[in-house]
């Protein structure tokens, strides 16, 4: 199976599973349920839910120990865009080839959807009944990791002496670390030791930061059909990228290079990691 199929696959789990989980439409007040319905549905690959039943399946668990966790993320994740594109913040009018929340429901109930989602989330990790889980989601998505890393992005927009490592700091926060996480919970769901627990988070943060260097390339070289978004708007509004202080083509050896060595961590994994190698893989050759 290669790793888009995989993906799908996974992806009609979390959807269904969030599809029961989320209230309906119909549940006072209404606006609130479909702007989180509009969101959670809105597309999207279901990448770091595919990443969270992958590492599980790596250490023998099952899909009903990850989808739990996997969905969960994936509120998380949706939360994360919706803020992201708030006036306040990035001011972006596409997401997925749809307008952005606010655009549709203003921005008082998109901020308020972004909030209940990220809520919404540790319940559904709460319901696995370990605590280290929300330890390591809350961690990711903390001062230390995505909420860290978009305060760095805000603070380095028209910076004069913006340096390699002040963009790194923001793509392994921003996006790299929830990626990780994703990965050390299903991990953690499986059954893994500590050491490989730590081994596939190194995995992570190699695939996350590559995963967001690859962002940056095709906001570059992609088009706003197949992007689903304004592209462009990195550069648009002079924001921190690897292309803005390394080049297209370096940014594009650095985002092979990374893969390189997120592969040669799971060399070190006495499992059968396939699943995760295509994942890996898949990341380098995205076009959206």
């Amino acid at each position: 199976m290669n790793p888009s199929e995989y993906l799908n696959i996974q992806k009609e789990h979390v959807d269904s599973y969030l599809d029961r989980y989320l209230l309906p439409e119909t549940v006072k007040p209404e606006s609130i349920h479909r702007a989180i319905r509009y969101s959670v549905f809105s597309g999207g690959k279901r990448f770091r839910a595919g990443l969270c039943i992958a590492a599980c399946e790596t250490f023998g668990g099952g899909l009903e120990h990850a989808l739990p966790i996997a969905s969960g993320i994936e509120l998380i994740h949706a939360y994360s865009l919706i803020h992201d594109d708030l006036p306040c913040m990035d001011d972006d009018d596409l997401r997925r080839g749809k307008p952005t929340l606010h655009r549709v429901f203003g921005e008082n109930i998109a901020v308020l959807a972004g909030d209940a989602l990220n809520a919404l989330a540790f319940d559904l990790i709460s319901r696995a009944e370990d605590c280290s889980l929300i330890r390591i989601l809350a961690r990711a998505i903390g001062t230390e990791g995505m909420i860290g890393g978009q305060v760095a992005d805000v603070e380095s927009v028209e910076k004069v002496d913006l340096t390699v490592a002040d963009v790194e700091f923001i793509h392994t926060r921003k996006t790299a670390a929830l990626i990780r996480a994703s990965l050390e919970m299903g991990a953690l769901a499986g059954g893994a030791k500590d050491r490989d627990v730590e081994m596939i988070g190194e995995f992570g943060a190699y695939i996350g930061l590559a995963f967001q260097v690859v962002d940056d390339i095709l906001d570059i070289e992609s088009t706003d059909e197949v992007l689903g978004k304004n592209v462009g708007s990195d550069e648009d509004k002079d924001k921190a990228t690897y292309p803005k202080v390394y080049g297209l083509a370096r940014s594009k050896e650095i985002a092979r290079n990374q893969i390189g060595r997120g592969k040669r961590i799971l060399d070190r994994i006495e499992r059968e990691t396939e699943a995760l190698r295509g994942l890996a893989d898949f990341v380098i050759g995205r076009v959206y």
